[in-house]
């Protein structure tokens, strides 16, 4: 059967590591970010190793017209199967305290993580309405359920996944939508080094002492959650290094 996926912000990271998963369990893939040569290596590692098709969608998410035009880009074809969505297009900036944030970080971190999701969320959900089923995966964050100093727009943001991926699942169960979230805890990415804006001894300090999660052990989730047979689903999974209980509880062995 054939079976399509997109899988957003895909140049790197979770994104990168779950369209190789979906692509191994036989999806033809769809990824989307900014950085083109790194989406025409994933597609070239997809196609080489998975057999599979791929396709890429280049645009920033930020940009509504650019979404909305590189969505209607993607072949009829490859919308008439498509089965799943995983938002994993996200960043954090900075951790400065309220008062002394940059206000133009504040706007990436919004128009990346909270507009971006909802712009390809409601093309995609129209998609499925017209097929009949469907999957939307939000990556969220543990910053979504607790607050951290420093984090405050960041952990705005995915409260506003969070709630987003509530009423999403509330007004697409008529149409067989199924709509679930992961949160992850500390997990070893671009994300640090983008948070502290390239810094990357800073960024190699946040897992100091710590063993955290890799991208393959969120995409071993978000494989578990589309491997479900159809009469569930997982609306909501927490994941955590078991060093660490939340933001600010973390167990450093830093011997």
């Amino acid at each position: 059967m054939i079976k399509t996926a997109i899988v957003t912000g895909a140049t790197s990271g979770i994104g990168r590591a779950t369209a190789l998963m979906l692509a191994r369990r036989g999806y033809n893939i769809a990824i989307t970010g900014r950085r083109l040569p790194l989406l025409q290596d994933l597609c070239r590692e997809i196609e080489k190793t998975s057999g599979v098709e791929s396709y890429i969608l280049n645009f920033d998410i930020r940009d509504k017209l650019d979404v909305f035009d590189s969505y209607d880009m993607l072949p009829d074809s490859w919308k008439k199967h498509l089965m799943v969505l995983v938002n994993n297009a996200g960043l954090a900036l900075g951790d400065d305290s309220f008062e002394m944030c940059d206000d133009n970080e504040w706007d990436q971190m919004i128009d990346t993580n909270v507009k971006g999701l909802l712009y390809i969320s409601q093309l995609v959900s129209n998609t499925m309405k017209q097929n009949g089923f469907g999957h939307i995966i939000n990556i969220s964050s543990v910053a979504g359920r607790h607050i951290y100093y420093g984090g405050n727009v960041y952990c705005a943001t995915k409260h506003a996944v969070d709630a987003i991926t509530q009423a999403m699942r509330v007004d697409l169960l008529q149409y067989g939508i199924k709509v679930s979230s992961i949160a992850p805890g500390m997990v070893n990415t671009e994300f640090s080094t983008v948070r502290y804006r390239g810094d990357i001894e800073r960024a190699r300090k946040v897992y100091e002492g710590v063993k955290p999660l890799s991208a393959d052990d969120i995409a071993s989730a978000i494989e578990f959650i589309v491997t479900r047979p159809d009469h569930v689903c997982v609306n909501d999974m927490l994941i955590m290094p078991t060093q660490q209980a939340m933001p600010y509880y973390v167990d450093r062995h830093t011997k």
